[in-house]
């Protein structure tokens, strides 16, 4: 007997509260299709705010904290009647937190320092259910190991160059023109794209929600189709 086909319209909405095209693709390539709603949080506030109120944050919490804010920022703004993922990731290296550079210099600068090298980047990830009065609100952080190439100074540059460290977390990328530098990956390699999918899964199960309530074949379909 034939499997039973995947529904176009997934039985749940999931929202991700994040603009990245990547944390989209990977939904996408698994199945699901989001719909996209950016939040207007104030990373860098948030962060003040809550190294005030608690201290010294550890960077797999400061990534869990954004992914947090983003979430609740979103929810807060949709009617009721959907689930809302936010991320977000932060690289942590030399015990220091590195989001995305504020410019070329600080990309190359902060490449000087990766190369040869490892880190580790988190990802935050925060679910809220929102399809029912006292809806599950549940987060979880995400670490992979990352290991680098040691690139001359020239690759480095002309790596930059491209703007695309500029854009992401970390100032790499794995799915992309970064894909060539990053020699191994130590955990999920889809938390180094900034969502990992066997996390996404257990958070879900802990809200009641099986994996195949947020799947549907329209969202298997390649980008732009």
């Amino acid at each position: 007997m034939p499997p039973s086909p995947l529904p176009d319209v997934p039985t749940v909405q999931l929202v991700l509260a994040s603009a990245s095209p990547a944390r989209r693709a990977t939904l996408r390539a698994a199945g699901i299709e989001p719909v996209v709603v950016v939040s207007d949080v104030d990373e860098d506030l948030a962060v003040a705010e809550a190294t005030e109120r608690y201290g010294p944050l550890e960077p797999a919490d400061i990534a869990l904290l954004l992914a947090r804010a983003k979430s609740e920022d979103v929810a807060a703004r949709l009617e009721d009647g959907v689930v809302v993922l936010g991320c977000d990731s932060v690289l942590e290296l030399d015990d220091e937190v590195h989001g995305k550079p504020a410019d070329a210099a600080e990309a190359v600068a902060r490449w000087r320092r990766m190369r040869g090298r490892s880190g580790v980047l988190h990802t935050g990830h925060w679910l809220i259910d929102d399809r029912a009065h006292g809806g599950a609100t549940l987060g979880a952080t995400a670490s992979t190991t990352v290991h680098f190439a040691a690139l001359s100074d020239e690759e480095i540059e002309a790596y930059v160059a491209t703007g695309e460290p500029l854009t992401v977390a970390g100032a790499f990328t794995i799915d992309g023109l970064g894909g060539a530098f990053v020699t191994a990956v130590e955990g999920d390699p889809h938390n180094v794209v900034g969502l990992s999918l066997p996390l996404l899964r257990e958070l879900l199960a802990d809200a009641g929600i099986g994996w195949f309530d947020v799947v549907g074949s329209l969202g298997s379909r390649p980008e732009g189709g």
